[in-house]
């Protein structure tokens, strides 16, 4: 009783913490430039037509997914390890590319990994971003651990955020909905692509894709798309993104009353409209639309309740590296 009572006070702490952050303005708000007009009609319509075709089916289809070459440099190395940064042009298809920022069509990714040890004896994860994680820093470190389980770490860096960022969005604030579906579908194109990279050009022979959050999503998007089984850790993951932007503590960070106006919808409409319009829109995030994975023993869903979550933050490398080499073994 006494875990509820405390779990349901951080809930409300949470939303009054964003309420008020909204209010004074600390910070700008997710969407203010609106929708994102033609842009967003197009990637709803890509999206229903992908959903509509099966999205398995789809990616048997167009398996491989594109190719890429990225071009390496070495960060630094040591006896134990080294630590390098590739570039490589985002493997978007052209429809796509056109609508994409110029800065976020160059994919960046760092890629940490035991020195003198092939890779064909060592596993691989790939770690995608979750909201507001610009860079390789915080990610990379948590794949320290794993070197000493001979696991390679890989980060790819965002679309919109980092140096993938346009020069008019601040931070991680998105400017329009559509740029939120644009990040989503680049990152798993791209994470498919690195995928098949350290399988076929690299040789690892166990690989694993993982997130924070929205990088959660992504990742149990990314694997269950994958031809052959790989480890899956989502940690602390909605289903969709409707979860945040709708319900969560990102609700009061999105421009509303901007949405309301824009010349995308007829006629006026009220906030409880739009928020529908929004869970509608985010629907086409939803994880439960994919496939189920290849190996489900393979996947481990990291979780918590709002008063572990304080918890579970001090304890999240060791958590991280426990789930990764469990998963792993069951490939």
């Amino acid at each position: 009783m006494v875990a509820v009572n405390l779990g349901a006070a951080h809930y409300w702490l949470d939303h009054l913490y964003g309420a008020i952050m909204h209010r004074m303005r600390l910070a700008p708000p997710f969407f203010s430039g609106g929708w994102g007009g033609p842009k967003l009609e197009l990637l709803e319509q890509m999206s229903r037509q992908l959903i509509a075709q099966g999205l398995a089916q789809v990616s048997l289809q167009h398996w491989p997914p594109p190719a890429i070459n990225p071009v390496w440099r070495t960060v630094w190395e040591s006896r134990r390890a080294r630590l390098q940064e590739g570039v490589f042009t985002t493997p978007c298809e052209e429809m796509l590319k056109q609508v994409l920022p110029i800065e976020s069509q160059t994919a960046r990714v760092r890629l940490l990994s035991p020195r003198n040890v092939p890779a064909h004896e060592t596993s691989c994860v790939v770690h995608l971003a979750g909201t507001g994680d610009h860079g390789f820093d915080r990610r990379l470190r948590l794949g320290g651990p794993l070197l000493e389980k001979n696991i390679a770490t890989m980060v790819l860096e965002s679309p919109y955020y980092g140096k993938r960022r346009p020069p008019l969005q601040r931070g991680a604030r998105l400017l329009c909905v559509s740029d939120l579906l644009l990040l989503g579908r680049t990152t798993i194109e791209e994470a498919r692509s690195l995928l098949y990279w350290l399988e076929a050009a690299q040789g690892y022979k166990k690989l694993g894709i993982c997130g924070l959050s929205m990088g959660g999503v992504h990742a149990a998007m990314v694997g269950s798309l994958h031809r052959t089984p790989v480890a899956i850790l989502p940690f602390l993951t909605p289903h969709s993104a409707a979860v945040a932007f709708c319900e969560g503590i990102l609700q009061y960070g999105t421009a509303w009353e901007v949405l309301m106006r824009d010349e995308l919808l007829s006629g006026s409409m009220t906030r409880e409209q739009v928020v529908e319009r929004m869970r509608t829109v985010l629907s086409l995030t939803d994880v439960t639309q994919f496939p189920p994975p290849k190996n489900p023993n393979s996947v481990i869903f990291v979780a918590a309740t709002v008063i572990l979550l304080s918890i579970l933050v001090y304890f999240l490398p060791f958590v991280f590296v426990m789930c990764c080499v469990s998963s792993l073994i069951h490939l």
